[in-house]
């Protein structure tokens, strides 16, 4: 990969260059600009393998094969021709995200990857391979000195919680989705509404905004509780896209998803999607949702069928000791508006 990477480096300019050290430092952090590469003939790479693909597999997934296993995520505008310019297209690898394909193996439960959990995670970026990071695109891919990288745009960490009713039902005020944060039987928190495409949620994010779940007040949290909500971590994007709703994992640790359109039509029992880190996948299907009645939990009873509920770090369902998602510690509920 390093010649083609090295070739690849030579085309970018020199903010593009700084920019791309910068996010793979932070290892996606922050919402970064597009890192925009030529387009050209990927046959002209010796590898074969178009710039995005490259660059993921080279900073983020070495088992990446093809660009169809990759989906942009929605905050990136430079996707080909997304930019208003066919020539050039985003290869910055945190614009990206692997798309969870659910395989069959026993029903009901579905693994989104047929790797283990700690299979297709970006490496690490330890002190020396920041060194040999910034020497090799900066040393041998290009002869420019540049300085210091400058620290990405401030933001907000949190925006403030909504002072939402709690009837659901009632609220009309122009938002797609509203999220309650649960754990176990316990809703801690207001419903907060998301106005936004997308919104994250998270408990540690150095630079961002959304749903910051450390600013939720308990009066008593468990230690399994305290376990789990420090495994969220950068959480997960939520966004809204054309046809449905998109889950993105920006943590260090799978997220279960179970919603209505993942089951099959004539499914009996809950379909639990485990999404790992760097994954994404297509969480609620709305084209799907017209054709459902009421959702049946098994020993829950009915449940919203325009939701989705995200557990962080710990499983439910028939292949794990807690059958219902009330039995994990930290869990997330997505009421969404019909549209």
């Amino acid at each position: 990969l390093k010649p083609a990477a090295h070739a690849l480096f030579k085309k970018l300019k020199d903010e593009e260059l700084e920019l791309l050290v910068q996010v793979v430092e932070s290892r996606g952090a922050w919402e970064s600009s597009c890192v925009l590469a030529p387009w050209g003939d990927p046959r002209g790479v010796k590898q074969g393998l178009p710039p995005q693909v490259l660059l993921c597999r080279l900073f983020r997934w070495p088992d990446l094969h093809q660009s169809h296993e990759l989906k942009h995520l929605c905050y990136c505008a430079g996707g080909q021709g997304a930019c208003g310019d066919l020539a050039v297209l985003c290869c910055n690898p945190h614009h990206f995200s692997r798309l969870a394909v659910p395989e069959t193996p026993p029903p009901p439960y579905l693994k989104s990857s047929c790797e283990h959990e700690n299979q297709g995670t970006e490496p690490a970026v330890t002190p020396n391979r920041r060194k040999r990071l910034r020497h090799g695109m900066r040393g041998s891919c290009w002869g420019s000195s540049l300085g210091p990288a400058p620290p990405p745009p401030p933001a907000p960490l949190c925006s403030p919680l909504p002072d939402t009713s709690l009837s659901w039902s009632t609220v009309k005020d122009g938002c797609w989705c509203k999220l309650a944060y649960w754990e176990y039987r316990t809703r801690v928190g207001r419903l907060y509404a998301v106005h936004e495409a997308s919104v994250n949620v998270f408990c540690e994010l150095p630079w961002g905004s959304g749903f910051c779940l450390a600013q939720l007040p308990a009066a008593y949290r468990s230690c399994a509780v305290r376990r789990a909500r420090g495994k969220i971590g950068r959480g997960l994007l939520l966004s809204r896209e054309p046809g449905g709703v998109w889950a993105y994992n920006r943590s260090e640790h799978p997220i279960f998803v179970s919603s209505p359109t993942l089951s099959p039509p004539a499914a009996c029992g809950l379909t639990v999607l485990k999404v790992l880190p760097g994954y994404s996948a297509k969480v609620f299907d709305y084209g799907w949702a017209g054709d459902r009645g009421g959702w049946q939990l098994p020993g829950e009873g009915p449940c919203d069928p325009h939701s989705i509920r995200i557990s962080f770090a710990k499983g439910w369902g028939p292949c794990y000791s807690r059958q219902f998602i009330t039995s994990c510690p930290c869990w997330l509920e997505v009421l969404l508006n019909q549209p």
